[in-house]
């Protein structure tokens, strides 16, 4: 999974976690793909966003 910010929002992707590296102001997300995990999850509360990585700065946007 690459680190990089894409210049970009991805095209349909909503994340409202702005303590992320990827978000982008008004919720979206700036990553080139993200993942979601795991493979048997069967509700959204066992569902996890793998591609969350937490700025660097700590500043909330």
């Amino acid at each position: 999974m690459t680190h990089e910010k894409n210049s970009q929002a991805l095209d349909g992707v909503k994340c409202i976690v702005n303590t992320c590296h990827y978000h982008v102001l008004g919720d979206l997300c700036g990553a080139k793909q993200i993942e979601i995990k795991p493979r048997n999850a069967s509700t959204t509360e066992e569902t996890d966003c793998a591609t969350f990585r937490p700025n660097e700065d700590n500043t909330l946007k």
